[in-house]
Formats: C-alpha cells, structure tokens, sequence
C-alpha cells in the first residue's frame, strides 16, 4: 500500500511512501490483541486497594449476648462482619495485577493493530517537521488542516520532540509519542494515525528485527 506524503500545514508534498506488508498487511490476530491490550491496563493497576478483615477492626470481643434465649441470630463480638463498622468479608487485599506476555505475542499484537488501521484507511503519513516554540494552537492548525480536528489522534514521531508534544499536550482527543513507546492500546484506543515519515522507518526497524 502506497500512501501520500504531506507536510504538516496540509500541503502535498508530490512523494508517496510504501507501508511494509509484513506490518501493515498481515492477517490480524484478535487474541494478541486482546492479551496485549489486557496486560497493558493490568500493569497500570497500583493493586493497592486494601479492606480491614475482622482481625484488623479494632473493638471488644465480648460476647454481645447470650448463645440461645434471645430469639435472634447469635452473636460473636462486634467486630462480626454483619454489624456495621465490622470487618468485610472477602475485601480487597493489596496484590500484583500484571503478567509476562512473551514478547513475540506484543509484536504480533502491534502488527495487527497497525493492519487493521491501514485496512481502514486510517494512517497519515506526514513530512519530517517542528514547531519553533510549543503552540497548541499551532497543532490545532495542523488538525484541522489535516482534517482531524474531528478525530482521536496518534501522532508517531521519529524521536523526542519537545515542541510538538507540549503542543499537543493539552489538546483533547490527541496523543504524541515515539515510535520507540508505540503500543497496542494507543494504536486501538485511536481514530487516526499520524505517521511522521522518520517514525515509519523506526517501526520498520523494530517489529521486523527477528
């Protein structure tokens, strides 16, 4: 697939680039997707939610009444977890929500995301560019010259640039990274792709190393 080069104010820079078909054109694989998406938001999970059991309630434990004779449910002390203020049954406890995915099953996972967006049409392949000074409305200009104003956006820069992020910083809807942190929940959580053509050869390099 052969798509157009522009430059960030819109303009048709007269160049097209090939997107590799053994990224943007293999076969989907749902359930890589599934699992890297998946582990991405179990790592961001703190697990620190935390819920005293009866052993942790501080109170008398004193027999409240007796055993029989009363005509009600017994009662233990007033730390049972049927009393209000008593300790919960089955809470929370701090734990680790994250697991290992074989790293072969990440790759395959952003392969499938970036197919299923150049299936869709979804990619825009811009010219090497920075701003001069971070202006989010100068990144707005370029949305909307784009024509995605409109649109969740990814940019995927080459390298870190610090004027085109704090551009983008504030601006809803949109993201910039590097190719170096592309990852399979960015790539589906977005409308649209905004490749910068420096980007594109990092992608390259790194999901076809073997």
């Amino acid at each position: 697939m052969d798509l157009a080069v522009v430059k960030y104010s819109g303009e048709d820079t007269g160049r097209k680039v090939s997107l590799s078909s053994e990224i943007f054109g293999i076969e989907p694989n749902d359930h890589a997707i599934y699992l890297d998406v998946k582990s991405i938001l179990a790592n961001k999970r703190q697990g620190t939610a935390k819920a005293k059991q009866r052993a942790e309630i501080k109170g008398s434990s004193k027999k409240l009444k007796n055993q029989k004779g009363t005509g009600g449910a017994r009662a233990g002390n007033i730390k049972n977890p049927l009393f209000r203020g008593g300790g919960r049954v089955f809470g929370p406890q701090p734990r680790d929500y994250s697991f290992k995915l074989n790293k072969k099953v990440k790759d395959l996972a952003r392969r499938s995301a970036l197919a299923y967006k150049a299936k869709g049409n979804a990619i825009a392949v811009l010219e090497d560019f920075d701003f001069e000074a971070p202006k989010t409305k100068q990144y707005l200009t370029m949305l909307g010259a784009l024509s995605l104003a409109d649109k969740k956006t990814l940019v995927i820069l080459g390298e870190n640039k610090k004027n085109i992020v704090l551009s983008g910083r504030n601006v809803q809807n949109t993201k910039v990274i590097t190719a170096s942190q592309l990852n399979t929940y960015d790539l589906m959580n977005a409308d649209q792709l905004i490749l910068v053509e420096s980007g594109m050869e990092l992608i390259s390099n790194i999901l076809n190393k073997q």
